[in-house]
């Protein structure tokens, strides 16, 4: 995947932490969602010198970013910081923020290969993963239907 181009669809992921904040661009059009980098936080604040360039370079349409919600489907004890995060972005950068459920993305991401001190990113694509197939399943989702089998 290279930058988007205006009208692409084009969304950046995040997989919020306190520590570190995993990014991945997911491009509905290719539905195709890939891990980009890992960057530092403070207490859940990015280092938004390092953040800056990436969103300008990738140009997206919307972020989203993962929600750590519990098994069971209610809000965990992080949920809330994540939408402040998102809350963040959306005010820093004036685009839509959607949330995608981010359970059991780091542990995916770890049976996938991932360093276990590094995961973050290929959580984010993880999570990236998961808001294409939730977005092809809405009603009046812009992803064309596959072809069927002959």
């Amino acid at each position: 995947m290279t930058p988007a181009t205006k009208a692409s669809g084009t969304a950046l992921v995040f997989d919020f932490g306190r520590k570190h904040i995993g990014i991945a661009v997911a491009e509905p059009k290719a539905d195709l969602a890939r891990g980009l980098r890992t960057i530092p936080a403070r207490e859940g604040e990015p280092r938004w010198d390092v953040l800056d360039p990436v969103v300008k370079e990738w140009q997206p349409e919307r972020l989203v970013v993962g929600l750590p919600i519990n098994m069971d489907g209610t809000p965990s004890d992080s949920s809330a910081q994540a939408r402040r995060f998102g809350q963040r972005l959306a005010a820093r950068y004036s685009l839509p923020v959607e949330y995608a459920d981010e359970r059991l993305s780091t542990f995916e991401a770890l049976s996938r290969g991932a360093p276990a001190d590094d995961a973050h990113a290929q959580a984010a694509e993880i999570i990236g993963e998961t808001w294409l197939s939730e977005r092809a399943r809405r009603p009046g989702s812009e992803r064309s239907p596959s072809p069927s089998p002959r």
